[in-house]
């Protein structure tokens, strides 16, 4: 019986900044998870945490096929909490990969 399971990897980008960054962050600023669990950052580069509570939630959703009606297959855009920011990331699948479920926990 096979354990094997394909989910996406996925890279986060901030899209558009609509009020001042605060947080110092700038558009093209981006993470990356991969491999189910691995978070990258560019050496050098930051991201804010507050921004990232957002859009965690949404992660392991989207690193899955989804149904073509589901909203969440439809919908990438997700929104800092900062109201002062109004920091807008983008979430884009970028890597398709099968794992085995036997490695992770």
């Amino acid at each position: 019986m096979s354990r094997n399971f394909e989910l996406y990897d996925l890279r986060v980008t901030v899209d558009k900044i609509e009020g001042r960054s605060v947080c110092g962050m700038a558009v093209g600023d981006y993470f990356e998870l991969a491999e189910s669990a691995k978070l990258r950052i560019p050496d050098g580069k930051h991201f804010c945490v507050y921004a990232l509570s957002a859009v965690l939630p949404l992660l392991a959703a989207k690193q899955r096929e989804l149904a073509p009606n589901d909203w969440l297959e439809r919908d990438s855009l997700v929104v800092c909490p900062d109201p002062e920011e109004r920091l807008i990331m983008k979430i884009e699948r970028i890597n398709k990969r099968t794992m085995d479920s036997d490695e992770l926990t």
